[in-house]
Formats: C-alpha cells, sequence, structure tokens
C-alpha cells in the first residue's frame, strides 16, 4: 500500500514506519493518523514483520498534532478529533498486542504526540539532539496517543504529573536519565544503531517478545497471584509448542549450540 504522508517498508524481517511529513514538522494530522493506523495493521498481520521500527523524516520526530487541521475544522473540530484519534489509537494498540517489539529512533524534538509515540514503544534511541516536551496543556489540550496509560507505568505518577501540568522540556540526557529511552546516540549513527537493535530482535524468540508485552501491558491490573498464573500459562505454552521457538531454545540449550529462531 503506498501513502501520502507514511513511508513503510519492510526488510530483514523489520517493518520501518516513518511519518512523513518534515515541512509540516511531522505534526499529526487527519490523514497522518489513518495512514499511521494502516501503516501498523500491516506490520502487526505480516508474519514476516518480527521487529518494527517508528522513526521521523527530516530534523523532527513529530511536533505533536497539527493544530492548524483542528482551527480549520471550526465547528467540526470534535469529529475530526475524535475520528483521528480513533485512527492513531488503533494503530497504537495493534503495534502494543502485537508480537513484534517496536523500537521508537527519536531522530529529533518529540512533542505532544510524538511524546506519547515514543512512551508507547517498547524501546527508544534518541539523537543527541532530541528533546521532549507534552505541551497538549500548552494549547488547552488533554493528552492522547496512550500517554497517559504508558507514562505512568513507564516513568511513575509523579514525573508523568510534572511533564503534563508543566511542560517541562527534556534533553536526550535528562530523557535517559528519566528512563524516557533507553539509549542516546550522535544523530549520525541514529538510523544505523536503531536497525541494528531490530535486526537483533528480529532474528530473536517472536512469541516470547510478544508474551513479555503481553505480561508486562497488563501488570498494573493484576493481583500478584494472578500475574503468576498468567505468567506459569505463558511459559508453559511457549515450552509446549513443539514447532516453536520455545521448543527451539530449550533444546539449543540443552545441546550447547545456538538456537535458530523461526519466530513462530
Amino acid at each position: 500500500m503506498s501513502f501520502e504522508t507514511i513511508l513503510y517498508e519492510v526488510a530483514d524481517h523489520v517493518a520501518t514506519i516513518t511519518i512523513n511529513r518534515p515541512k509540516a514538522a511531522n505534526a499529526m494530522g487527519p490523514l497522518t493518523a489513518k495512514e499511521f493506523c494502516a501503516a501498523a495493521m500491516d506490520a502487526e498481520s505480516d508474519p514476516a514483520v518480527r521487529a518494527v521500527v517508528l522513526t521521523g523524516a527530516g530534523k523532527m520526530f513529530c511536533a505533536g498534532g497539527d493544530l492548524g487541521a483542528f482551527a480549520k475544522a471550526g465547528d467540526g473540530a470534535r469529529k475530526l478529533l475524535m475520528q483521528m484519534t480513533g485512527d492513531l489509537h488503533l494503530g497504537l494498540s495493534r503495534l502494543g498486542r502485537g508480537k513484534a517489539p517496536v523500537i521508537c529512533a527519536v531522530n529529533g524534538t518529540a512533542a505532544g504526540a510524538g511524546f506519547s509515540l515514543v512512551m508507547a514503544c517498547d524501546l527508544a534511541i534518541a539523537a543527541e539532539s532530541a528533546l521532549f516536551t507534552m505541551a497538549y496543556t500548552r494549547a488547552g489540550l488533554s493528552p492522547d496517543g496512550s500517554s497517559t496509560f504508558y507514562m505512568p507505568r513507564k516513568l511513575g505518577d509523579r514525573r508523568a504529573r510534572e511533564l503534563m501540568l508543566t511542560n517541562r522540556v527534556l534533553s536526550s540526557q535528562e530523557a535517559l536519565d528519566w528512563g524516557v529511552v533507553n539509549q542516546v546516540v550522535p544523530d549520525a549513527d541514529l538510523q544505523t544503531e536503531a536497525m541494528a537493535l531490530a535486526r537483533k530482535l528480529a532474528a530473536g524468540p517472536t512469541a516470547a517478545f510478544g508474551a513479555v508485552k503481553t505480561l508486562l501491558n497488563g501488570t498494573f491490573e493484576q493481583t500478584l497471584e494472578s500475574q503468576m498464573e498468567l505468567e506459569a500459562r505463558s511459559i508453559a505454552g511457549l515450552a509446549a509448542d513443539g514447532d516453536g521457538d520455545g521448543r527451539e531454545g530449550i533444546s539449543a540449550f540443552v545441546e550447547k549450540r545456538k538456537p535458530q529462531f523461526k519466530g513462530a
């Protein structure tokens, strides 16, 4: 499928989704949200895709929502935003519930919806020049893009409130210290490092990665006993699959060889 505001490609079992509106600071507008959703569904439904990289074209990752489009909609802004957030959120749900690990390559400023996208990814690598700010309340708006779900879970309630209420700007090093990103690299190395990590994950046990995502995403909704029951069922199911990566990983360990994971 071809897109106007998104670039989508698959190589070496890695799907790369690039927000491609560099002249508009990669702002998230209605069309971009719709196309992001379609690209996310393509990645999630393709068995050949075993890792996903999300990034932006040009010098910015994503400057947030397209406020110009919201203003132009006038009295129709509510309908526009309900449709737009519906598309964005469905795409994020597909990536979040999918088995493939999602890596964010933050190539520049991540503001508003851009920051939300970073938080929704499983792992994040930032360029040294990257900046992070929520910015929603600066425009009199509240956060979307799953940030009120992921940010408190990943950063803690106090820091989530500070970022959302004060619109504090984090440098790439501060983002690393706060746990927003996993790694900071020179700008010129960002895409190389992100793709190297994606290829490494794509060669791994995809079903096990998916199980990790599922277990972690539900952690705060479970009691200790119910979470442990989910853990037990998950590891037992992976180990019992005769054609799966769990059985291959166990056999490789016993036979003292490198496992050959197929992503099953």
